[in-house]
């Protein structure tokens, strides 16, 4: 007789726990869903395409709510992680591979390949998965559907669908389901249903809450026609797109810190948040990691905006009765604002230089060379030697599909949520520079609390080691924050706290370690 032992000393048992009859029947509706769209992809002919996109988009929603209920509400409010790092799909096991590869071979098969999914010229019909698409694409535009409208539905309903998940997991904490609701407002509303009403009104179109440099196109000189040749709505829309950039953003991220954006508003948070909230403990918290995404992220920086400049340049010298400055104006224009930029950021918080704002500092000077170098460089539409709108498509395939889209998504199981937020937006970088030596926000700690238990540092989808601030009690105040707020919420002593207050005593790290010589009385005094 084969008995199977035990071996475990752990009070609460290591395994996971195995699927409820409910959750199976839940994972085999949300697969039929998936399957009529696999069968879609080998150009399955459905009788009724828009009965059976809705019969897929409802399965898929069904199983997700089924799972999801039977999962949370029938045990106690608080964090559901049991057994995490013993799942195959949550902790790089088999299954975690699978779903990584697949994802993966899907945005590469969407982004360069969408004949394979049933992308025609625009006189053909559309086939295979994209006609599927065709009827809601009509109803909501009057147009067959794209690539990129297949992309933004499925991108869509993850959001929801996962988002629901989300708010279950978290009902215990305000803050999680208030963020949640937010994601999932701008996702449904701001990327999908209004880009698409003002296409079918024929009006300029794009996500209102996706700006540059995230919006890598919004300048290139086909989206700047687009707007000037709108009348007063493009206008406006231009505008706004100016404004959010250098009024909007950074005046909201003085007051909330970069989570404001990253966390409740982004589209690529918001799927992070949702759909890869089961990876967010894969997040390496190595130092060699962080290095590297010091490096590659503000690389990605200068890159974005070296290639706006560029773009902004080479449209002045195609367009010059639209443009109020000439191209050598510009030039001089940009040079002087990053200029002043910087000596503004050493004069007035050059004590708060750590090497998050020192590499922040390094990209200002750079982008200042690089556009030095583009002026030098440039000749008619050819900058750097190469046409202007070979560096468009370069920059748009690098950064643009490959790195935000294949590597961003496709690696959640693999390397985390975060990869894209993480290592490479450039969004995320001007965020965080902001965060680092002008907002108000910061995480504040009570180390006098901390079991050192590390649940905060497990969970940060970052990659920041939190458990060594609260050890300290030091405030947490990083540039790649996003203020989640998950550290908090798995915090079984409440010793982490979000905060947006004065700017004076943010930064701490110099004056509370632990075996300082410092009157902690004075300190509060100042508080």
């Amino acid at each position: 007789m084969n008995t199977k032992i035990d071996h475990s000393l752990s009070l609460a048992s290591p395994e996971p726990k195995g699927l409820s009859t409910i959750q199976k029947i839940a994972v085999a509706v949300g697969i039929a869903g998936l399957i009529i769209l696999l069968l879609a992809v080998f150009n399955v002919d459905f009788p009724n395409r828009a009965i059976a996109l809705t019969l897929s988009l409802i399965l898929i929603t069904i199983g997700t709510v089924l799972f999801s209920n039977n999962a949370y509400l029938t045990t106690s409010e608080g964090i559901k992680n049991d057994g995490v790092w013993f799942k195959s799909i949550s902790s790089r096991g088999l299954l975690g591979w699978i779903a990584g590869v697949a994802l993966t071979g899907f945005y590469i098969i969407l982004y360069f390949y969408p004949q394979f999914l049933g992308q025609t010229a625009a006189d053909k019909p559309n086939t295979g998965l994209i006609a599927l698409f065709d009827p809601l694409s009509y109803l909501l535009k009057g147009q067959p559907a794209s690539q990129w409208f297949v992309y933004g539905t499925l991108y869509t309903v993850a959001i929801l669908v996962f988002g629901y998940k989300f708010l279950l997991k978290y009902r215990h904490n305000r803050y999680q389901q208030l963020r949640t609701v937010s994601v999932m407002f701008f996702q449904l509303g701001f990327a999908f249903l209004i880009p698409e009403f003002m296409q079918a009104l024929n009006y300029p179109y794009y996500d209102f809450k996706n700006m540059w440099p995230l919006n890598y196109y919004f300048f290139y000189d086909w989206n700047i026609n687009g707007f000037l040749n709108s009348g007063t709505v493009g206008f406006a829309m231009l505008l706004f797109g100016i404004l959010s950039i250098f009024v909007i953003s950074p005046f909201l991220t003085y007051k909330y810190g970069k989570r404001w954006y990253c966390s409740w508003v982004c589209g690529c948070g918001g799927l992070a948040e949702t759909a890869g909230d089961s990876f967010r403990q894969l997040s390496s918290k190595k130092l060699a990691a962080w290095k590297f995404e010091r490096w590659s992220i503000h690389t990605v920086l200068v890159f974005a905006v070296v290639m706006t400049i560029a773009v902004l340049y080479s449209y002045i010298g195609k367009n010059p009765e639209k443009s109020f400055m000439t191209k050598t104006q510009f030039v001089w224009g940009v040079v002087t604002f990053l200029s002043l930029l910087f000596a503004v950021i050493m004069i007035y918080r050059r004590n708060r230089l750590d090497k998050d704002a020192k590499f922040a500092g390094g990209a200002v000077l750079l982008t200042i060379v690089g556009v030095l170098l583009m002026n030098h460089f440039s000749e008619g539409n050819s900058i750097f030697f190469v046409k202007d709108y070979k560096l468009q498509k370069a920059y748009g395939f690098a950064i643009g599909s490959i790195f935000s889209g294949v590597i961003g998504t496709g690696f959640y199981p693999i390397l985390g949520n975060r990869v894209w937020c993480r290592f490479g937006c450039p969004m995320a970088a001007i965020l965080g520079a902001q965060q680092r030596l002008f907002s108000k926000f910061r995480i504040t700690t009570n180390g006098g609390q901390c079991i050192s238990c590390g649940n905060c540092s497990t969970y940060c989808e970052m990659g920041i080691d939190v458990r060594a601030y609260a050890q300290k009690g030091e405030n947490i105040v990083r540039s790649s924050c996003v203020g989640c707020g998950i550290c908090a919420a798995v915090c079984p002593r409440g010793v982490l706290k979000l905060e947006n207050d004065q700017l004076e005593g943010r930064i701490n790290s110099n004056e509370i370690l632990l075996g300082n010589d410092v009157n902690l009385m004075d300190y509060v005094n100042n508080k």
